[in-house]
């Protein structure tokens, strides 16, 4: 009996350096059952991607079913390249806001092909590793103030939660005031409120995977009432389409023209700061960012992204980019490389059982985000609101994330406030000359991209 204690401590022994060596996971301070929870609710909450990616790049003339393939492939790769080589609990898929660059700005706008959106991010790709490579990134996020990159955390928040409300049928679109209360009468939006109202009661009781819970529970209700649309479900397991009509398909005839300098330059600044923004921002939701606002493997981080984006080109889709949504597997528990590594197993599984995981309506996963949203906020207490010269641009980076619909605006235009309100009130001495480079290449962006 000994004997075999002592073979089954060793074993599991070997089994966490094994995790620790490949993941980060450190069984003194993390918890298995939550990094598995973490990476499953990370996923439930981005897995909308795996059919709003098809319908979107559709629209360039693209065959929904191969970029279906390529999203679940260049996610899966990324994902990966995050959870062995940065070992953090982000996931990364094909990024919301710049895929409708690539559509209808690059395609549909400039009237260019499919394939010469496909170049531009692909030679994005590699510029980011390149200046991944050199450290040029890192260098850029730490050239922003401490103040301004506390403010990221809370502005994702209310812009995560803004999108789930969204998603939920709660917030509308309105000609006369943009937006506005949608009807609280119709069952979707019913279904929405009481997976909000689930999902907060779980947490407020601290269950262990909430989120998950809520996300379950929610999908599960609007079976019976059609939220959930299981009819048109007529299998559950199914072969992956096929990538030929979008892999490798790329466009080197106008590499050289400035129009191709002008879309890469545009998906650059896009890319950088929105994988910025939500690494700092769920960053300081695991604790790996630290007081002077330094973060743990951000450029193994920005790497992962650098090689999603490149892979992504190949296979047939637009740039890759790290989700917010992790956030929500970050509030499960999620805090290693495993959780990363659990999300991809699900892309994995999401090849085969897409019948399955398209199952689970929006009105399921906006609560989870809604959830996020709260859990962010917190961030707001760290900003110095009785200094006004930090506390106009941090406001200004936090609320424009939400009006702009963009962690990329939101950043940038609070960077240009920040140096702006310094240097002519007379605080210029505060300003880093990184930061006053910044906001300069910043404004001639808005000037001339």
């Amino acid at each position: 009996m000994q004997f075999l204690n002592d073979t089954l401590t060793k074993a599991i022994f070997k089994i966490m350096n094994t995790l620790n060596r490949l993941f980060g996971f450190n069984p003194a301070t993390m918890s298995l059952k939550k990094e598995l929870l973490g990476g499953i609710t990370t996923f439930l909450t981005m897995a909308y991607i795996l059919a709003v990616q098809p319908s979107i790049l559709s629209n360039a003339g693209m065959d929904p079913g191969a970029v279906f393939t390529a999203t679940v492939l260049s996610s899966l790769v990324a994902t990966i390249v995050m959870a062995l080589y940065a070992k953090l609990p982000f996931a990364l898929a094909p990024a919301m806001g710049l895929n409708a660059f690539f559509v209808y700005t690059i395609v549909l706008k400039m009237g260019y092909s499919w394939q010469f959106g496909l170049t531009a991010v692909f030679i994005e790709g590699i510029i980011f590793i390149l200046l991944t490579i050199a450290g040029l990134r890192n260098k850029i996020v730490y050239a922003m103030p401490i103040q301004l990159r506390k403010a990221i955390s809370p502005g994702i928040g209310l812009f995560i939660a803004f999108i789930g409300l969204q998603q939920a049928g709660i917030i509308v679109h309105s000609d006369a005031t943009l937006v506005t209360l949608g009807d609280l009468h119709t069952t979707p939006v019913l279904v929405a409120l009481f997976g909000i109202v689930i999902s907060a009661v779980l947490m407020v009781r601290n269950v262990t995977g909430g989120l998950l819970i809520g996300i379950l529970a929610t999908t599960a209700i609007g079976i019976p009432l059609g939220v959930t649309d299981v009819q048109h479900v007529k299998t559950i397991v199914d072969t992956p389409p096929s990538l030929a009509p979008v892999f490798c398909k790329m466009d080197w005839q106008n590499i050289f023209t400035p129009d191709m300098a002008i879309c890469v330059c545009t998906l650059l600044f896009m890319d950088m700061f929105d994988t910025l923004g939500t690494l700092i921002g769920v960053g300081n939701r695991t604790g790996f960012v630290e007081k002077d606002g330094t973060m743990h493997g951000m450029n193994r981080a920005f790497f992962a992204d650098a090689v999603g984006t490149t892979f992504g080109a190949i296979v047939g889709t637009s740039t890759v980019s790290t989700y917010v949504e992790s956030a929500a597997g970050v509030n499960v528990g999620g805090r290693s490389g495993l959780t990363a590594m659990t999300t991809a197993v699900c892309f994995i599984l999401a090849l085969f059982f897409a019948p399955l995981f398209l199952l689970i309506p929006s009105q399921a996963t906006a609560p989870a985000m809604i959830m996020v949203g709260v859990f962010m906020m917190v961030g707001v207490r760290d900003i110095d609101f009785h200094d006004y010269a930090k506390a106009i641009p941090c406001f200004i980076c936090i609320i424009m994330m939400s009006l702009c619909y963009s962690i990329s605006d939101g950043i940038l235009l609070g960077l240009i406030t920040w140096v702006m309100v310094h240097a002519f009130s007379g605080k210029y001495r505060d300003l880093s000359i990184g930061s006053v480079i910044l906001a300069l290449l910043f404004i001639m962006k808005y000037m001339f991209l």
